[in-house]
């Protein structure tokens, strides 16, 4: 079946989101919709809703009642998906699987192990971070499939996103992930690349908003994580384009903290009347939350708070207080938007030399700290945005977004430079989904896409084959495998003759690159090393294959939606092997 939709799917820390389009025939306009998704929200109550939250639970024997637990296309699921599965982490936090993107972006665990959730008591269900991801999209896929049983989910043209920052391993374990929930030929999108194609597609002037030589920063905290990314505005041939120029790395801090920073206030007000144990101070992180959105959201000046008592005596132990509006702005403000001179940078604390395993957060909590050191990592001086482009649910807070604006701009006026203006007019909880599914129109020709050329040429080391010299290597060549400018998102086959590729031993895969040599093709064969080319991190490998065996390989490169360049080897009999590396700038 051919495929009708181009779907956005937002698998996100926090939420996940869905939009799509119908692929039109002709000259026909295209609409992104977004697509509420079935869930669960109390027991026995199922209710479409704009979001699924991020979170699994594990129920145990008697956390519901029998059947209560059932969805539409599921009479007795594992996990319970969704608004429900937060609400009972809230009251039985161990048995709460969340945050399953930032532990598939930790290369300090092993991200297909049973790790979640994290600290779980004996007896409950563990699972990988990759199969959180993967029951995520099952669940999409499913709740999809419900509402429209004529058009498999599965058979759609399919844009995923992921954080900016995630490394080469953390991409594959997504892309692994969705092909465990029956979705192939999934392509993968930053979550900034798509909140600014949301903004495109929004504004169709978007030509008379912007002009050549303006910088745009795309500046997306969620609910558990912060990115960073910048966009250059370029002419080429007589029009406007739009290029991707850096990245910054990945943050963990976000709202969660956030709500997090709040509870530990709250806990301290409460201190000399009562202690908090664990699972009362995780139901106190939920209830911040949910009193931080309403009062910056509101009017009222205060928020109330309850809590559970201990032991029998729930009830009777009941305890009650008020989080005001005036200590969520101040704590929220100066803890994680401080206003600070463009020179300052994330403090580094010192740290024991034990602790738990667990995500590696940042540990200092200033957003505008990593920001100043983003923008301070661009190479001389401060590189100052002309715009910025707010995402993510933490923005949707006027308070905050206003905070940020004025910090960029005593930035500007420090550096000279006019204020940074707004892109206002999207949805800041929805924007990805959007965005990724004006892509994929995109994509077909049916709107704007960001250039993101790759910024040198690149090449694969060849070793000669010729006789054996005492003491000397064989002198090694350097084949193009990939050109100055070739685009993201695209592929091609390196002409020539075959190769000779090392199986089943380990072998060292050399790669240069070149800024200067800007046109050199695919397939032309240098044959020395010369000062113009640098070379890169070797990758060591052992290929699956017949020991110390030879086989004929062709080549074949593409650079894909988020900067990576595979070199494939493909031998005659069908047989590909996969190499990789990140070609992208990168910032810290």
């Amino acid at each position: 079946m051919n495929a009708q939709y181009v779907i956005g799917v937002d698998l996100g820390t926090t939420n996940c989101g869905v939009a799509a389009a119908r692929i039109p025939a002709g000259d026909e306009t295209a609409q992104v919709e977004l697509v509420p998704v079935a869930q669960l929200i109390n027991p026995g109550e199922v209710s479409e809703e704009p979001l699924l939250p991020s979170f699994l639970f594990a129920p145990g024997t008697n956390d519901f009642p029998a059947g209560s637990t059932t969805l539409p296309w599921d009479s007795a699921p594992r996990f319970v998906t969704g608004t429900l599965a937060r609400k009972r982490g809230s009251e039985t936090a161990g048995r709460l699987i969340a945050s399953a993107k930032s532990w598939l972006s930790y290369a300090g665990v092993d991200r297909t192990s049973a790790l979640l959730p994290a600290g779980a008591a004996e007896g409950v269900a563990r699972i990988s971070p990759v199969e959180a991801s993967r029951r995520y999209l099952e669940h999409l896929r499913d709740a999809w499939n419900h509402a429209r049983p004529g058009v498999p989910f599965e058979q759609q043209r399919i844009l995923v996103t992921v954080p900016a920052s995630f490394d080469a391993v953390a991409r594959d374990l997504t892309e692994r992930a969705a092909a465990d929930a029956g979705l192939h030929n999934v392509v993968l999108l930053e979550e900034p690349q798509a909140a600014f194609y949301a903004w495109l597609a929004r504004h169709e002037d978007w030509r008379h908003r912007v002009s050549v030589g303006d910088t745009i920063l795309v500046i997306d905290v969620g609910g558990g994580t912060t990115d960073f990314t910048l966009i250059a505005v370029t002419a080429e041939n007589g029009e406007l384009r739009l290029e991707r120029v850096a990245v910054g790395d990945h943050i963990l801090l976000g709202g969660d903290n956030m709500d997090l920073a709040l509870a530990r206030f709250v806990e301290e007000q409460l201190a000399a009347k009562t202690r908090l144990d664990t699972m009362q101070l995780f139901a106190l992180w939920q209830q911040c939350r949910a009193a931080k959105e309403a009062l910056l959201a509101g009017t009222k000046a205060d928020h109330p708070i309850t809590l559970l008592g201990k032991g029998s005596g729930l009830i009777a132990g009941t305890i009650k207080t008020k989080l005001a509006r005036a200590s969520v702005n101040q704590i929220l403000l100066d803890g994680f938007f401080p206003e600070i001179p463009s020179t300052e940078v994330p403090q580094r604390q010192r740290r024991a030399a034990l602790a738990e395993i667990g995500l590696p957060y940042a540990t200092d909590a200033g957003i505008t700290r990593h920001l100043a050191q983003f923008l301070r990592r661009q190479g001389d001086g401060l590189a100052m945005p002309t715009h910025v482009l707010f995402n993510g649910g933490v923005f949707q807070a006027a308070l905050l977004r206003e905070r940020l604006l004025a910090v960029l701009n005593a930035w500007a006026a420090e550096a000279g430079r006019p204020p940074v203006r707004p892109l206002d007019g999207e949805d800041l909880m929805h924007a990805v989904s959007r965005g990724a599914a004006y892509y994929g129109l995109a994509r077909q020709g049916r709107g704007v896409r960001i250039r993101g050329g790759i910024a040198q040429t690149y090449y694969v080391g060849v070793e000669s084959s010729m006789p054996a010299v005492p003491g000397l290597a064989a002198p090694m060549k350097a084949l193009t495998v990939a050109s100055f400018g070739m685009e993201e998102g695209t592929s091609s086959q390196v002409p020539g003759r075959e190769f000779g590729l090392r199986v089943g031993e380990p072998a060292e895969f050399r790669f240069f690159s070149s800024a200067s040599r800007k046109h050199d093709e695919p397939g032309f064969l240098l044959d020395e090393v010369g000062s113009e080319l640098t070379e890169l991190s070797p990758v060591e490998v052992e290929l699956a294959g017949d020991a110390g065996g030879f086989v004929p390989v062709v080549l074949e490169s593409a650079v894909t939606e988020t900067g990576v360049l595979q070199l494939w080897c493909v031998a005659r009999d069908g047989r590909r092997w996969k190499l990789e590396f990140n070609v992208r700038e990168r910032v810290s």
